[in-house]
């Protein structure tokens, strides 16, 4: 090795002097710890040794006399030079960022998200979900329906009403997951992906790997706390701005309209196998490494066993122990999954699209359709086509880029 790759390599550590470490996080399950920097989330999974390995390191021991005590008492020697460069690899060693740093700066917006997950905030919540569904009994109306989605006669104003106000209802979702997060003092990001024949936004709390596991399952259901909240209200609304006689207000169907459609957003949590969040809850109080990977590839093996193809049979004994003994289960809930996913569709999603095009088709070929009706038609197909044209663009830039690195915390 030359000089000038020595020294790409990065600066030389003195292993007779304390390592420079970052603050880490360590959380023990089991015979793993996961330690890592929740500043810039990155995370590796230790072995109970080299975890106190670390802990050493972190408190001023230098490295090489830390690999001189991990010998005398493992009785095996310690390659502290390749540990130092994962270490290294991983973010830990601190290079020439001062103290002070990001890693001593709390996230934005965590007293926020303690305000709206506590104790109050809880009451105010079930208070107004318990007055929806008394509202629901007795106003038989207030009942969500597809046909509740139909607040006007011209379809485009319908899909830009219902467009326009799911952004920022997409957005409170998201944002509950992550002040769900910020109050723990975790970090997120937020990117859009796709699900099947859904546009998504996604939020990344890739710091749920270092908290102890009680405390995910707030931050992971949270985006459905969300979408209930949302949906009682806008029933309450509804029920609220009635006009005289008792009749439902524009305001109030446009209202009962959105409730519709967030409760398709909820049912659509259901469908297991796209790893929405309750897939993501469902793994993580079951201590699963990889449980969708394991439960398909599971169901494959099944197929062909049942079809004679051994040969193409997977060899489960490289899948991790919990994720192998789970999937024996939970692999009929993908089939399920599927199985919601098609009954909302042909229940909800076709009687509407179907009513629709019916609708402009009619206009087009029909007799009397006034010009706004017409214009109302070719906007509303235009912007059909345009959602094609974005799900197109998702699902091929999600191709390109390959979905090989996927992080396990991911909530939608």
């Amino acid at each position: 090795m030359t000089d000038a790759e020595a020294v790409d390599e990065g600066p030389v550590i003195d292993l007779d002097r304390p390592l420079p470490l970052h603050p880490l996080v360590y959380l023990e399950e089991g015979d793993e710890v996961t330690v890592g920097r929740p500043d810039i989330d990155s995370y590796g999974i230790f072995p109970p040794d080299g975890a106190e390995v670390l802990r050493r390191l972190e408190q001023g021991t230098p490295p090489r006399e830390v690999a001189a005590w991990y010998e005398a008492r493992y009785r095996e020697s310690l390659d502290i030079d390749d540990l130092v460069a994962s270490l290294g690899e991983l973010g830990f060693v601190r290079e020439s960022d001062p103290p002070g740093g990001p890693a001593d700066v709390p996230p934005r917006w965590r007293r926020l998200g303690v305000a709206l997950f506590s104790v109050p905030a809880w009451i105010c919540y079930g208070l107004l979900v318990a007055w929806a569904l008394i509202a629901m009994a007795r106003r038989p109306d207030l009942l969500p329906s597809y046909r509740n989605v139909f607040f006007t006669d011209y379809y485009s104003v319908i899909q830009a009403a219902l467009f326009v106000a799911a952004i920022p209802q997409l957005l409170l979702h998201e944002g509950f997951h992550a002040l769900a997060g910020r109050r723990l003092g975790l970090r997120s990001r937020l990117r859009i992906s796709r699900r099947l024949y859904f546009v998504v936004l996604e939020t990344s709390l890739d710091g749920l790997v270092a908290v102890p596991r009680r405390k995910r399952y707030l931050p992971i259901v949270a985006g459905m706390l969300a979408d209930v909240v949302v949906m009682a209200a806008l029933t309450i609304a509804a029920d609220l701005t009635r006009g005289t006689g008792g009749a439902l207000s524009p305001a109030g169907r446009f209202c009962l309209a959105f409730a519709f459609a967030v409760l398709l957003r909820i049912l659509w949590q259901f469908s297991l196998y796209l790893r929405t969040d309750l897939y993501v809850l469902v793994s993580t109080a079951l201590g699963c490494v990889d449980l969708h990977t394991t439960a398909m590839r599971m169901l494959r093996n099944r197929v062909n066993r049942l079809l004679g193809r051994r040969h193409r049979l997977m060899d489960e004994s490289d899948w991790h122990p919990v994720d192998r003994r789970v999937a024996r289960w939970y692999s009929w809930l993908i089939v399920a999954g599927y199985t919601v996913s098609l009954t909302t569709f042909a229940v909800a999603i076709v009687p509407i699209v179907y009513r629709m095009f019916a609708g402009v088709l009619g206009r087009f070929t029909g007799h009397g359709a006034s010009w706004p009706e017409l214009l109302d038609s070719l906007v509303f197909s235009g912007f059909i086509l345009g959602q094609l044209v974005v799900l197109a663009w998702v699902a091929a830039r999600e191709r390109y880029r390959g979905r090989a690195r996927r992080l396990d915390h991911v909530i939608a």
